[in-house]
């Protein structure tokens, strides 16, 4: 009798989800508030509602007010159960992504002063 072996299964998908960074105080962890819109299911009005997950940032390189792409991962503490991906929009004040072409091609805004 032959024993066959079944292909190791697929991972599957993991969800991603997209959110702002709310807070980057702790080491190697940020704070991503996520808002989506959900009908209420007997007065049909669309409402926001809003969560809140803790991330894994490796490098601390997110900043509050960026917007981010997150992962599910393993977790990684009590709360962590998500992991950066990456950053898709800078905040203002926040300083640009190491290696970010884009971001230094762009031309600098010269103030001049009026003579």
């Amino acid at each position: 009798m032959t024993t066959t072996s079944t292909p190791p299964a697929a991972r599957a998908q993991r969800k991603t989800r997209i959110g702002v960074v709310t807070s980057n105080k702790m080491q190697k962890t940020i704070v991503v508030r996520i808002t989506r819109l959900v009908r209420h299911p007997v007065y049909h009005r669309v409402m926001k509602q809003v969560s809140s997950f803790k991330a894994h940032d490796e490098t601390n390189q997110a900043a509050i007010g960026d917007w981010v792409k997150i992962m599910e991962t393993r977790p990684l503490s009590r709360d962590k159960r998500w992991r950066l991906v990456e950053i898709l929009k800078r905040a203002s004040t926040a300083p640009p992504v190491p290696g970010d072409e884009a971001a230094q091609a762009r031309p600098s805004a010269s103030k001049e002063t009026p003579a």
